[in-house]
């Protein structure tokens, strides 16, 4: 068993740490206005993941993308994930953001929705959650009834990240409430302009982004914009969403590296009492803390993407990974501010974002409880 990364991998992680350090961090509290990348800043770092070779990096080479294995795309995330240059949400900096889902699309669909997001043309939202369905998608209301040749869907989603400014929504409906998430759940492709969608409520959250609600009200959608199967959507959404899961992971990594060099560079110049934070053992005990846990959620994110990209069942791993380093970074970032004391609760350092995004990513994409429950599921069948 070979514990580090290859060769190529670490000359990259290098170049993008370079930039990051050079490019990104200098102008971090001044490049975003509330959860958009102001214009001039977009060029700039769209620039530069362009001469690094990392523009669409995710995006298969068939479709014209860098065609990355999941541990490559790791560890970019991660070094990107040191900076809070970047909204926490929303379009990055690395190409369109092409949810996997659309790469399974065929024929006209695949003309009218996936090519155009591929060329920057279309921005689409992914719409699951519901006001009684967060972490329990088989308790889902929103409804879709067959009717001919359409279907007609009814029901709201709730914190739908990106419904503003997106073209169309791949929308999980029930097709068959009654098997709930095992073939009761459709994947649909629903345009914002179909008679009947809206949008509702836009919440304003802690972290700075802005969520919006979709309201569908005897919308008619055309069977042949069903994604797969009948009953199979669910499946669709869980396959993307183990990607996400370690996404979760990698970025978590960024941020509680960053936070470990951030205290550790604090606690060596600051002192109290005429001697340096660095040599009390209240505070050396803190960031050994932070530093082995950040060890620790390094293999099981690295873990976690070699197996996806083996194409092996990589679920648990998946869970491991984005319960262990959600919640180490939220660790990380609090200790980090804890060290600092009250200069960590100002606005000029990026300490008290990196915390609101950290507590936020312990609820959002599988709250931790919920990547428990299905850890412990995994163990009684295991042992």
């Amino acid at each position: 068993m070979d514990f580090s990364l290859p060769e190529e991998l670490r000359m990259m992680k290098d170049q993008v740490r370079r930039f990051v350090d050079t490019e990104m961090i200098p102008v971090e509290r001044e490049s975003c206005d509330g959860q958009e990348l102001k214009p001039e800043f977009r060029k700039k770092f769209e620039d530069g993941v362009k001469k690094l070779g990392l523009w669409k990096m995710d995006i298969p080479e068939e479709f014209g993308g860098g065609g990355f294995g999941i541990l490559a795309s790791v560890i970019v995330w991660q070094e990107l994930s040191r900076t809070v240059a970047l909204p926490s949400r929303g379009s990055g900096i690395l190409g369109p953001n092409v949810r996997a889902i659309l790469y399974s699309l065929e024929g006209e669909l695949k003309e009218k929705y996936l090519m155009p997001v591929l060329r920057g043309e279309k921005r689409a939202c992914f719409a699951q959650t519901e006001p009684d369905a967060g972490s329990d998608p088989g308790g889902m209301r929103t409804t879709a009834v067959r009717d001919g040749d359409h279907y007609v869907i009814n029901g709201t989603k709730r914190f739908i990240s990106g419904a503003g400014k997106a073209d169309f929504m791949q929308l999980m409906a029930a097709t068959d409430r009654s098997k709930g998430s095992r073939g009761g759940i459709s994947c649909f492709l629903v345009d914002f302009g179909t008679p009947g969608v809206k949008l509702g409520a836009r919440y304003n959250t802690m972290m700075g982004d802005q969520p919006w609600e979709i309201i569908l009200d005897n919308v008619r959608v055309p069977a042949t914009q069903m994604v797969g199967e009948e009953g199979g959507g669910f499946r669709l959404g869980q396959k993307w969403l183990g990607v996400g899961r370690v996404h979760h992971g990698a970025r978590a990594l960024g941020v509680a590296e960053r936070c470990l060099e951030m205290a550790t560079s604090y606690a060596k110049q600051r002192s109290t009492f005429g001697r340096p934070l660095s040599e009390r053992q209240g505070i050396q005990w803190m960031l050994a803390d932070m530093f082995i846990e950040l060890e620790a959620a390094k293999l099981l994110v690295y873990r976690a993407a070699c197996q996806i990209e083996s194409g092996v069942d990589a679920r648990t791993d998946a869970y491991l990974c984005k319960y262990y380093a959600d919640e180490m970074a939220f660790r990380a970032a609090d200790t980090c501010m804890q060290i600092h004391g009250g200069i960590g609760l100002t606005t000029d350092l990026p300490i008290e974002k990196f915390w609101r995004q950290q507590r936020s990513y312990r609820i959002t994409e599988g709250a931790s409880e919920v990547m428990k429950m299905v850890i412990a599921r995994h163990v009684l069948k295991a042992y």
